[in-house]
């Protein structure tokens, strides 16, 4: 990704060059002018309190690490083994770096793990280490694939979700058995996998999540779960798994919404919050993070277009009905928050988000006062890749520090969120899908993989327009320095 800052090593590296080659050429008295400083751009550093305000608080210190995977990266997921290894599945590969995104490889079995799919997702067990890669086969099956060895061998068997269509919005994950449901059957029975593994879909008729018994292979138990969304045919986010085995499903709804399970999966329930934020229309997923002793973090983008959160601190029961601000005042517009935790109140949140505040109002791409929808934002408004950290985020007043660590746009022009409603201008600006990820791995750090719309002579060119920002190139940040979401980590040094 080309920068103001790498701009500004390159000319202050030119300056220098000029003079050493000058030196002595004249015999006279070498003279070494003074290298012309050269500003770099603000930053865009925000610390916010709970209401998005800026506060006169010096920023966390923390540097985030660029790594282009170098292949399509739509609806990306991403995960890291105990062994460092990153894994980024997007469209149809899975990608691999062990050298800490210096260098990826594609490293699925084509065989194992079958490459036809418009709608992919990835998940690696942070228990077992086990790494997925999910496929979707038309509208009725999807394959799921595995690998127990960073990716060197895998397995994989097809899923059939039956003839009601549509099999869509896959999403898998994996979490500790309870002692009450599916997870009570298994302390009567041999054979059960080390962690329960979870996989949900919509259909027309809402949301159906399913519990595997023996590692992912198969998916005999399950079916419709409550808490069905009234809209959107049951579109759903991520699913989130907490260390007491409470498990979390987001569906795309009106009213911030979570569907809960505390058996793995035998039975749901549904709580709502957020009805003082709402959510916008069209509507993208929501997600649910949750910390070492299991409290709850579910953060969605608002109907003001501002990213909020609500917290639980009894497994999902209940949560706060006043919302948290979680993204600055001064971002207008965003859309696909991810988030997930360490400790206690230490959290990481990512997200596209534009600081076009002179846009609004003005005319949006179907002629009307843009009020910071990204879906009709106008075609010269600029999107880049925030991330988001607090240290306190169970405190009354959690503090929020936040980083713009992109230079040039992720997207300029609008971001399609509603598959059936696409602008094409100069190509369909559904181009980044739905989704980005952020995990982080067994030290705490963090790690966002995200979808690139704009690259190339997009990124390079001050006076990019929508119609060249179309591509959807893999891409990851990571934290290179700060600190870890884990106290006892304490601060972490760069990997390379």
């Amino acid at each position: 990704m080309t920068g103001s800052f790498m701009r500004t090593k390159a000319v202050l590296l030119a300056l220098l060059m000029a003079t050493v080659s000058l030196s002595g050429c004249f015999g006279e008295e070498e003279i070494i002018p003074e290298p012309v400083p050269v500003v770099e751009e603000d930053p865009r550093i925000f610390v916010t309190d709970k209401t998005g305000a800026s506060l006169d608080m010096t920023p966390i210190n923390m540097t985030f690490q660029f790594s282009d995977v170098g292949e399509t990266g739509k609806e990306p997921s991403i995960g890291i083994t105990s062994s460092g290894c990153i894994f980024f599945i997007a469209m149809e590969k899975v990608m691999r770096s062990c050298d800490g995104g210096q260098s990826w490889e594609e490293t699925q079995d084509p065989v194992a793990c079958s490459p036809t799919t418009s709608d992919p997702y990835g998940w690696v067990d942070p228990i077992t280490d086990r790494v997925f890669g999910v496929q979707m086969i038309g509208l009725e099956t999807s394959w799921i694939c595995w690998s127990d060895d960073d990716g060197q061998t895998w397995m994989g068997n097809p899923h059939d979700s039956g003839t009601t269509p549509l099999n869509d919005h896959i999403k898998l994950a994996s979490g500790p058995w309870t002692d009450s449901g599916y997870g009570a059957l298994g302390q009567f029975t041999s054979g059960f996998y080390e962690t329960a593994v979870y996989y949900c879909y919509n259909k027309l008729a809402g949301i159906f999540c399913f519990t595997s018994f023996d590692g992912g292979a198969t998916f005999a138990t399950g079916g419709q779960i409550i808490g069905l969304a009234t809209t959107n045919g049951g579109l759903h986010g991520a699913i989130s798994t907490a260390p007491d085995g409470t498990v979390y499903v987001t569906p795309r709804v009106a009213t911030p919404t979570v569907i809960v399970s505390k058996d793995n999966g035998f039975s749901w329930f549904e709580r709502t919050m957020g009805s003082d934020a709402g959510t916008p229309n069209p509507r993208k997923n929501s997600e649910v993070s949750t910390d070492t002793d299991s409290n709850a973090y579910h953060v969605w983008t608002g109907a003001d277009e501002g990213v909020y959160m609500s917290r639980s601190t009894d497994s999902g029961e209940t949560w706060e009905q006043e919302s948290i601000r979680i993204s600055p005042a001064g971002v207008i517009s965003t859309v696909f928050p991810q988030t997930d935790a360490g400790d206690p109140g230490r959290i990481a949140i990512t997200y596209l988000g534009s600081e076009n505040t002179e846009m609004l109002n003005q005319s949006d791409i179907d002629g009307n006062p843009w009020n910071g929808n990204a879906h009709y934002a106008p075609n010269n408004a600029t999107y880049h890749l925030y991330i988001t950290f607090s240290l306190n985020a169970l405190d009354e007043n959690p503090t929020f520090h936040t980083y713009r660590v992109t230079d040039d746009p992720v997207q300029v022009g609008s971001i399609c969120l509603n598959s059936g409603d696409c602008r094409d201008i100069g190509g369909s600006n559904r181009n980044l899908l739905d989704f980005n990820d952020l995990h982080i791995d067994r030290q705490g750090r963090v790690y966002v993989a995200f979808a690139d719309g704009c690259t190339d002579g997009c990124a390079d060119n001050p006076n990019a327009t929508a119609a060249d920002s179309r591509d959807g190139r893999g891409a990851v940040y990571y934290l290179a320095s700060g600190p870890s979401l884990y106290v006892a980590d304490g601060e972490l040094e760069p990997l390379y």
